[in-house]
């Protein structure tokens, strides 16, 4: 299976070793199909398999606009200067101001959309969304960036979500990685989002390091183990998994603020993907629902749940 493409800031080794690179970023390429191919496997074996099989819908149809879309505008040089003097992302979410490409990346996908089964909600929401004009797909993109899921409209937030994936990813992966650095920890050094969860991965050079996966460009970067991504604390920090599971998903728990962030030990499994995984492990969240944490993890594809 093909991974991420990872770049480097510098191959340096320490004591022999290869050092874990700090990023991984995104191929688009890959990503939605691949994603879409693990959200159909795991729907064959799971009760909330009409749901998946959407997801992997809305996958399938991300995957299938890329050929089509005009190249993504990087952030200018100075500004990815400025972000690296400052330990800052690049791309800042606050200030992003969607633009053509963003606009045709939105009514691409659904159009796409409007060709894959759906349940009703979704169909009637679709419908909303293609009648859209550009001031209004950018409040639903700007709540998407803000991480806000409105209870009003969360198919209509899905979709958007789904949308500024692809346009992100694109972003993501045209980025030079030597420029990125560390911005804070459980914040993307890409764009500042939050994690949607952690990977404990297997890659040569980079066995059993912790890599955060960011819920909308899907850049991977690296993190100490045993730290909460919410607040950084080293302290109080528990893991907790459904007996009988296999212990390949964990919830990494803080006692400290009273968060989780959900870990995939990609390493004892290479199928694990972070969005997708999530989704499917619901029945954990379920679990910590009546615990005293809450969740930490961003992912709109569970809004509602």
């Amino acid at each position: 299976m093909s991974e991420p493409r990872s770049i480097e800031p510098d191959p340096s080794m320490i004591g022999g070793v290869p050092k874990a690179p700090f990023v991984r970023l995104p191929d688009p390429a890959i990503l939605f199909s691949r994603r879409a191919a693990r959200l159909k496997a795991l729907a064959a074996n799971a009760n909330m398999a009409p749901y998946l099989e959407f997801l992997s819908a809305i996958c399938d149809a991300q995957s299938a606009i890329l050929a089509f879309l005009a190249a993504p505008a990087l952030p200018a040089p100075e500004i990815v200067a400025r972000a690296q003097q400052f330990d800052m992302p690049p791309i800042d979410r606050a200030a992003f101001k969607p633009d053509a490409v963003m606009h045709e990346t939105c009514r691409r996908l659904f159009n796409e959309l409007e060709k894959t089964e759906k349940p009703g909600a979704a169909k009637t929401a679709l419908a909303r969304m293609r009648q859209l004009d550009d001031p209004s797909l950018d409040r639903l993109i700007a709540a998407v960036l803000a991480d806000s899921n409105p209870a009003d409209a969360l198919a209509e937030h899905i979709f958007a979500a789904a949308a500024v994936q692809v346009h992100f990813a694109r972003l993501a992966s045209r980025m030079n990685g030597g420029a990125l650095v560390p911005v804070g920890v459980g914040i993307c050094p890409v764009c500042g989002g939050r994690p949607v969860a952690s990977l404990i991965v297997g890659w040569y050079g980079a066995e059993g390091a912790r890599y955060a996966s960011c819920m909308l460009c899907a850049t991977l970067w690296n993190e100490v183990r045993v730290k909460c991504l919410v607040c950084g604390s080293t302290k109080g920090i528990g893991y907790q998994e459904i007996d009988g599971e296999g212990g390949n998903v964990k919830a990494e728990t803080c006692d400290e603020c009273g968060s989780y962030v959900k870990v995939f030990y990609q390493h004892k499994d290479v199928q694990l993907e972070p969005v997708a995984d999530d989704v499917a492990s619901l029945g954990l969240d379920q679990l910590l629902r009546e615990s005293a944490y809450s969740r930490g993890g961003i992912n709109p594809y569970l809004a509602g749940y």
